[in-house]
C-alpha cells in the first residue's frame, strides 16, 4: 500500500503528497478517515475526505488502498440502513452507541450469516459476466446469483448448499472463484445488453399521476417543492405503491427530523402485496444534513449502483433521491474548496453534467443475462424559497421527462397531493398511450385531454371571476366551472393515510374520469335545452363522487350514480316542460 503525508487541510478537503490516480480510495491519518482522490496536480493529490476532520493537520500520513469507492452487493442488501458510503448504520450503532466515532466502518454485508443457495447452472456450463448461476431467498424475493460482468469461463465445480457470502459456490476454468457477493465501483454504470424503450408504465396508484402525468418504468421525475408541499409523504406512497419489485430509497441531506420520520415510519409501513413489512424489499440510505458532506455526494451513487444490481437480476427498481439539491450543494462545498471557476449561483460549471450522468444511469434495460429490468428514478429537489428557476431544479429539467411540481399553496389549502395541474408535464404520455389502450382501455387518451383541457380552461375563467364574479360569466362557462371542481376536489384529491383511497387502479381512474365528464356531457346538453344553470350545478348525485374514493366496490356506486344523473336530468328536462 503507498504512503504518503497531508500537505494542507481545508474543510473536508486535503491536498496530500502521494503517488495515486483519479478516484482511488485513501485512508488519512492515525484514525484511517476515508477519502477519495478528486484531483491531481504534478505528485499532490486533492482529497475529499468522507468523515469530519477536526484535529487533521498537515504531516499526517495518507495510506493508498489503490481501489475506487466500491460497495458490497449480494444477499442481506434488502431491509438494511446504509449512510452514504455503504456503513450499517445499526451496526456502528451496536458497537459505538448514538454517536458515530470517526474512522468507524463495518462491512455492507453480513458475512457470518449462511445463505441456502441453490445452483441452477451445472459443471461443464460456459457462463459469462452477468450469468445467472444460482438463487438464494432474501426475504420474499428471489435473490439471483450471477457471474460479475468482468469474468466469463467454463464451470468446473459448483455446488448448492448453506454458503456465507465470502465462501466460494463456483469456479471457472479461468482461476476466477464466485462467490455470493462481488464488489463493484459505485460511479461505474453496470454494464448492460441494450437499451429498451420506455413504453410500460410504472403503475403508481396515485390517480393524478397514473392519468395526466404518467411515469414510464425506466423513466426519470422530478419532484420539486418547498417545505411542507408534501414531498416526503408523496415519496413514501409512491414507495408503497409503485408497481417495483425493490425500492432503494436515497435520503440525501435531508433534515435529522425528516429522515428519522422515514426510517421510523418505513419499517411500521405495510407491503399491500405481501401483507409483509415493505422494509423487506426496501434498501434505506440515511445521510443527513449534518452529516459529512462528500460522503452525501457519494450517497446517490451507492443507491444507484445497489439499483442496477437488482436490475441485472431482471427486477423493477424505484429509486427515490431525497434531495438531489442537497447532493447539488455538497458538490457546490467542494467545488469552492478545490478553488473551481464557480458557476451560477456558486454551483461547479459541471453540475448538469453530474445531474444528468445520475439520472441517464435510469432505464429500462435488456441485461446481459437476457432478463429484462428497470430502474425509475423519482428525484426530490428542494428548490431555496421556492425558486423553480435556480440552477439545480433547471439542471434537472433538461434531463428528466417528467415534472411533478408540488405548489405550497395547494398545500396550505389542504389539496393533497399539491401537485400543481398546470405547471406539471409528462412527456410519456405519447409512448404509454398504446399500453393503456391495451390494457385500461381503449379512449384513455382522449379521456385524459378532456379533463385536462377543462382543468386549463377553469384557470382562465378563474382569472375573470376574480374581476367580476361567476354570475357574470356565459352559462357553459359556469358549467365548465362545475366540472372542474368535480375533477379537482373528487378526483385529484387523494387521502394518503385513508385505506382504500390510499391507492387507485387504472380502472378505478379511468371510471372516476368517464363518470365526471358523463356529468358534463348531461349538463351541457340539459343547457342547450332551455335548463338552467343553478338547475344543473345543483344536481346533488355528483356529490356522491366524493364517496366513490373511499369504497372498494366502486364500480356499484359509480353506475348507481350515473343513473341517478340521467334520471335528474330526465326529469329536470319534464319539470321544464
Amino acid at each position: 500500500m503507498k504512503t504518503g503525508k497531508v500537505y494542507r487541510v481545508a474543510g473536508p478537503v486535503a491536498v496530500a503528497e502521494l503517488d495515486a490516480r483519479m478516484f482511488d480510495i485513501v485512508l488519512v491519518g492515525e484514525e484511517k478517515l476515508l477519502g477519495e482522490v478528486i484531483q491531481i496536480n504534478g505528485n499532490k493529490c486533492t482529497i475529499q475526505i468522507y468523515e469530519d476532520t477536526t484535529g487533521l493537520k498537515p504531516g499526517a500520513t495518507v495510506s493508498n488502498t489503490g481501489e475506487p469507492l466500491s460497495i458490497e452487493l449480494g444477499p442481506g442488501l434488502l431491509t438494511s440502513i446504509y449512510d452514504g458510503i455503504q456503513r450499517p448504520l445499526p451496526d456502528l450503532k451496536a458497537q459505538l452507541g448514538d454517536f458515530i466515532k470517526r474512522g468507524a466502518t463495518a462491512p455492507g454485508l453480513n458475512h457470518e450469516k449462511k445463505w441456502e443457495f441453490k445452483a441452477t447452472a451445472k459443471k461443464g456450463d460456459d457462463v459469462s459476466g452477468g450469468k445467472i448461476i444460482g438463487t438464494v431467498m432474501e426475504g420474499q424475493i428471489n435473490h439471483k446469483i450471477m457471474i460479475p460482468p468482468n469474468k466469463k469461463g467454463k464451470i468446473t465445480e459448483i455446488s448448492s448448499g448453506s454458503f456465507t457470502v465470502d465462501e466460494i459456490v463456483c469456479k471457472l476454468d479461468s482461476g476466477d472463484k464466485i462467490k455470493l457477493m462481488q464488489k463493484w465501483p459505485v460511479r461505474t454504470p453496470r454494464p448492460t445488453s441494450k437499451k429498451l424503450p420506455p413504453n410500460i408504465p410504472l403503475i403508481t396508484g396515485q390517480r393524478i399521476f397514473d392519468s395526466l402525468f404518467p411515469l414510464a418504468k425506466g423513466g426519470v421525475a422530478a419532484i420539486p417543492g418547498g417545505f411542507g408541499t408534501g414531498k416526503t409523504v408523496t415519496q413514501q406512497s409512491l414507495a408503497k405503491w409503485c408497481d417495483a419489485e425493490i425500492i432503494v430509497y436515497v435520503g440525501c441531506g435531508e433534515r435529522g427530523n425528516e429522515m428519522t420520520e422515514v426510517l421510523t415510519e418505513f419499517p411500521k409501513l405495510t407491503d399491500p402485496r405481501t401483507g409483509k413489512p415493505l422494509l423487506n424489499r426496501t434498501i434505506l440510505i440515511a445521510n443527513t444534513s449534518n452529516m459529512p458532506v462528500a460522503a452525501r455526494e457519494a450517497s446517490v451513487y451507492c443507491g444507484m449502483t445497489l439499483a442496477e444490481y437488482y436490475r441485472d437480476m431482471g427486477y423493477n427498481v424505484a429509486v427515490m433521491a431525497d434531495s438531489t439539491s442537497r447532493w447539488a450543494e455538497a458538490m457546490r462545498e467542494i467545488s469552492s474548496r478545490l478553488e473551481e471557476l464557480p458557476g451560477e449561483e456558486g454551483y461547479p460549471a459541471y453540475l448538469s453534467t453530474r445531474l444528468a450522468d445520475f439520472y441517464e444511469r435510469a432505464g429500462r434495460y435488456s441485461n446481459l443475462n437476457k432478463t429484462d429490468g428497470s430502474i425509475s428514478v423519482i428525484g426530490a429537489v428542494s428548490p431555496a424559497g421556492g425558486d423553480m428557476s435556480e440552477p439545480v431544479t433547471q439542471g434537472t429539467l433538461r434531463v428528466v421527462k417528467c415534472f411533478w411540481r408540488l405548489d405550497s399553496k395547494l398545500a396550505q389549502r389542504r389539496h393533497f397531493p399539491a401537485i400543481n395541474w398546470l405547471d406539471s408535464y409528462s412527456l410519456y404520455l405519447d409512448i404509454l398511450e398504446k399500453w393503456f389502450s391495451a390494457n385500461v382501455a381503449e379512449d384513455w387518451r382522449p379521456i385524459v385531454d378532456k379533463i385536462m383541457s377543462i382543468l386549463q380552461e377553469e384557470e382562465k375563467l378563474l382569472e375573470i371571476v376574480q374581476l367580476v364574479g361567476s354570475d357574470a360569466l356565459p352559462e357553459k362557462e359556469q358549467v365548465t366551472l362545475e366540472i372542474a371542481r368535480l375533477a379537482r376536489e373528487m378526483f385529484l384529491q387523494q387521502n394518503a393515510f385513508h385505506a382504500v383511497d390510499t391507492f387507485s387502479e387504472p380502472k378505478k381512474t379511468y371510471s372516476f374520469m368517464k363518470t365526471i365528464l358523463k356529468y358534463g356531457d348531461l349538463a351541457y346538453k340539459a343547457l342547450g335545452e332551455g335548463s338552467k344553470v343553478s338547475d344543473i350545478v345543483s344536481i346533488k348525485s355528483k356529490e356522491k363522487l366524493a364517496d366513490v374514493k373511499f369504497e372498494k366496490e366502486y364500480e356499484k356506486l359509480l353506475n348507481s350514480i350515473v343513473k341517478e344523473m340521467e334520471s335528474e336530468f330526465r326529469k329536470m328536462k319534464s319539470d321544464k316542460k
